[in-house]
């Protein structure tokens, strides 16, 4: 089995960010595996599972990153990655919900404790907030694995906790 390391990288927001770190990468002969990159404020992260080849240590990919001017003041991590690089069931994606409105502090764990009662999984979470004349909105979207059976339910009791918030909600099945 090829060796396995999760890359982790922050650092200022930058356009051309994620071109410098892939094609550094590539150039390295790592095989990307899951990724994600979100804007967070000024900064940015990236974080991805990297499938090594043979010849190729965690501490060259380390060096060779860090090489890079765009992470010159990065915090960037480069660790074995232990687990299996494949999907559970639970992460496949069956639907998306976006809540919106104003500032509302709990809304995430609210949220995560619905699905968790339901058996559910958040596959991916973003929120945000959303500078306005009127105030700052927050948008949260979430892809959720829900079990078939639960779906329903889950979906309606998400959408009372929203409403009992004064937030908008709406999902849609992926």
């Amino acid at each position: 089995m090829a060796q396995l390391a999760l890359v982790n990288i922050l650092c200022a927001d930058a356009t051309g960010l994620i071109a410098a770190v892939t094609g550094r990468l590539f150039d390295l002969g790592v095989n990307l595996g899951d990724t994600s990159f979100a804007v967070l404020g000024e900064a940015a992260e990236l974080t991805a599972i990297c499938e090594l080849p043979d010849d190729l240590s965690l501490a060259a990919i380390d060096r060779e990153l860090r090489a890079l001017p765009v992470l010159a003041t990065a915090s960037l991590s480069v660790a074995p990655f232990a687990f299996r690089p494949t999907h559970a069931a639970s992460a496949k994606i069956t639907h998306r919900i976006e809540i919106t409105g104003d500032d509302s502090p709990g809304l995430v764990a609210r949220i995560s404790e619905v699905l968790g009662n339901f058996g559910a999984n958040i596959v991916t979470l973003n929120s945000e907030r959303i500078p306005g004349a009127s105030g700052a909105k927050y948008l949260s979207r979430l892809a959720v694995w829900l079990p078939a059976d639960k779906a329903d339910a889950c979906l309606a009791t998400i959408a009372n906790t929203a409403a009992q918030l004064s937030l908008a909600c709406r999902w849609e099945a992926a």
